[in-house]
């Protein structure tokens, strides 16, 4: 059975939080590559966690997912805790993504909790698909948080990462504040 995609085209400008301090912290342009970790919904690694060959990314389609799904711990948008930098940049090329948002996952067996349900279940389902599909970039799916629509990469979109972001900087920097008030009330998040 085939699987249902998504094309998510070149010019589309995907969002993410990406911490400079702690664990599992690795460039704005790369995969990680560490896991599967508690945290990843959609991680394809084998467990138990470790270095592997595979790779994800988790981005979204707007600001306010991106920082939704990246404090969705404390609900608080904390600028300087572990150096967040906001980082947007647009595909080089088409992405193609299993649509986990329609009917395809209820058809192969499973549901929409994937969305929402245990990590290490939808985490099962991500590397089942990764080796289904390999030529698929990742998933399309509904934010946990927002509902919205998320992308998880793997390691066939590393080719589609360009080699400079549209956007990379600190969230602590005053020309952020404006987008990051208008995002977090939106969702309902403290900003500090």
């Amino acid at each position: 059975m085939g699987v249902d995609d998504v094309a998510v085209a070149g010019h589309t400008m995907l969002w993410r939080v990406q911490p400079t301090t702690g664990l599992h912290v690795v460039p704005w342009n790369e995969l990680r590559r560490f896991g599967p970790v508690p945290g990843g919904r959609f991680d394809p690694h084998e467990p138990p966690p470790h270095d592997q060959s595979e790779g994800v990314q988790y981005l979204a389609l707007d600001l306010a997912t991106a920082l939704a799904e990246h404090f969705q711990a404390t609900r608080v948008v904390d600028r300087r805790r572990r150096n967040p930098v906001l980082v947007a940049w647009k595909p080089t090329r088409t992405l193609r993504l299993a649509d986990l948002t329609g009917s395809w996952p209820l058809r192969v067996g499973a549901s929409h909790v994937l969305n929402t349900g245990p990590r290490t279940r939808s985490q099962e389902w991500a590397r089942c698909i990764r080796l289904a599909f390999r030529r698929l970039d990742g998933l399309w799916y509904t934010s946990s948080t927002t509902g919205r629509p998320s992308v998880a990469l793997f390691s066939p979109a590393r080719g589609a990462i360009p080699a400079a972001p549209e956007l990379s900087q600190v969230l602590s920097h005053p020309g952020l504040t404006p987008w990051l008030a208008g995002a977090t009330a939106d969702i309902g998040y403290t900003l500090l």
